[in-house]
């Protein structure tokens, strides 16, 4: 009696251990709900660019008829063709590479170094600049457009580059984002291991807080790359056709007696291309930053 009153419970709390270890080690799989599901909303985040490149390839005439066009038709680089000559296309793609590439680069190595002083450094008044900078996130962009384009013009900037790039140097935005990240990701123990072993303040920042930030970086470069490429309102006003961004290009497609909906269509969708291509290039890289950071929090 003695010994099944001492193993019994014994074997009895061994069972659940063993189905928890034996179910945490089994691969989940979905079923076919989560298949439906996820087609779903696969189609319906993809029908705006199916319906682009549907048009594109159509011609004004046909996207005026009813019902509208469900498939491709055979104008596609004849569409393709005309909106890139009729925009100036080449130029324009030239120029918002530079543009959103230079705001990229310094928006993400400026906000993470801001990022990280607020994050892990110790100085005066610090929730008070940390608050300033959220604080103008709250001001409307509209507002800063009549004086930052006098100090543009100013300064003999105008119709040109710099004068949309300047603007967007950092980011409010990109500041709290990597400080809200580095405050988790990365450890202060880390950082004074290095003071101890006699790093200075750039080795520190080179060899322990990019490294740690590496997966924030590659999420903020991708959104400020996105936004800097689609900025329409202040390219618009500062910069002319003879020098203009992708969306200051595409603008010109519209005008006309009759706009050709078919070459509009087909603008848009050159003027997409590159961000499709830079998120099929590196999303991979992005989303396994993404992971790896969720990991090491």
């Amino acid at each position: 009696m003695t010994t099944s009153d001492v193993t019994l419970p014994q074997t009895r709390a061994a069972k659940p251990g063993r189905r928890r270890v034996m179910g945490a080690g089994k691969q989940l799989h979905a079923g076919p709900v989560t298949y439906v599901v996820l087609t779903v909303f696969a189609l319906v985040s993809l029908a705006p660019l199916v319906w682009t490149a549907v048009a594109a390839s159509r011609t004004d005439r046909r996207l005026a008829e009813t019902p509208p066009p469900l498939w491709f038709g055979g104008n596609l680089f004849k569409n393709l063709q005309a909106a890139w000559d009729q925009a100036g296309l080449g130029t324009a793609m030239l120029n918002s590479v530079i543009v959103a590439g230079t705001i990229t680069v310094s928006t993400v190595l400026f906000a993470t170094l801001a990022g990280f002083a607020f994050a892990k450094l110790r100085f005066r008044f610090s929730s008070l600049l940390l608050m300033l900078t959220i604080g103008t996130m709250m001001i409307p962009p509209q507002l800063a457009v009549v004086p930052l384009y006098l100090w543009m013009a100013d300064l003999g900037w105008s119709n040109h580059l710099q004068t949309v790039i300047l603007p967007s140097l950092v980011t409010a935005f990109g500041t709290f984002f990597m400080r809200q990240y580095l405050v988790q990701a990365l450890p202060t123990e880390l950082i004074e291991a290095a003071r101890v072993d006699g790093a200075s303040s750039l080795r520190v920042v080179w060899h322990v807080v990019f490294p740690a930030a590496r997966p924030a970086m590659a999420v903020l470069g991708l959104l400020t790359f996105v936004f800097a490429w689609n900025d329409f309102l202040w390219p618009i006003i500062a910069l002319n056709q003879q020098n203009p961004t992708v969306q200051v290009a595409l603008n010109s497609l519209g005008t006309g007696y009759v706009p050709d909906q078919a070459v509009i269509m087909a603008g848009a969708l050159l003027g997409t291309l590159p961000l499709l291509i830079a998120f099929i290039l590196f999303g991979k890289q992005i989303v396994g930053g993404i992971m790896q950071g969720a990991i090491k929090g």
